[in-house]
């Protein structure tokens, strides 16, 4: 049996700090980053194709009420929509294997924006979504060019409210971190 060549992708150094034995990719915060630094990993991947790419990193929770997700689980991201964006953007659904219960998944709203306030997290989820990033429309439409299976997963570091700072984030980052590892080396290594 021939071992499938996997991408292993992270948006911040941060999200990966537990991966330093572990052969990934920092494409960098933000759609734009997210989509050259993928598209040139894949294209320059030749003569030996990726198969598989697999994003790990946090995300800010949207949704409300009690199906909202939990702070403490890791979802895996089956649509994915565009919030910053004037026009209705197509939903991309990733074309990886699904392996989480549907109970563990997710819609994501992606954004050049980090969303810290009631007023964007409503509208956001307005559009369906239950958590919100920003790189993973960017990093679904560049393997849909590819034709690359996409797995997505998200682990929620904070509620995307008035109250969320970006310093909160930085002190958090490193325990979701060790999270995704062991996430990693129990469902995808």
């Amino acid at each position: 049996m021939t071992e499938t060549t996997t991408l292993l992708v992270f948006a911040h150094r941060d999200e990966a700090s537990a991966f330093d034995d572990v052969p990934h990719l920092v494409t960098g915060v933000g759609k734009v980053n997210a989509a050259t630094q993928l598209a040139a990993a894949l294209a320059e991947a030749a003569p030996a194709p990726i198969e598989r790419v697999v994003v790990l990193g946090t995300a800010g929770v949207v949704g409300d009420g009690p199906e909202r997700p939990s702070l403490e689980e890791i979802y895996q991201v089956t649509g994915v929509v565009q919030h910053d964006f004037s026009l209705p953007s197509p939903t991309i659904v990733p074309a990886g294997e699904r392996i989480l219960p549907q109970d563990r998944t997710a819609v994501i709203a992606t954004g050049d924006v980090f969303v810290k306030s009631d007023e964007q997290r409503e509208a956001i989820a307005a559009l369906g979504a239950t958590l919100c990033d920003m790189e993973c429309y960017a990093y679904a439409a560049v393997c849909a060019r590819f034709g690359v299976p996409l797995q997505l997963f998200k682990v929620p570091s904070d509620f995307a409210d008035s109250s969320t700072t970006d310093e909160e984030w930085d002190t958090i980052v490193f325990r979701k971190s060790e999270q995704l590892r062991a996430f990693w080396d129990e469902r995808l290594a």
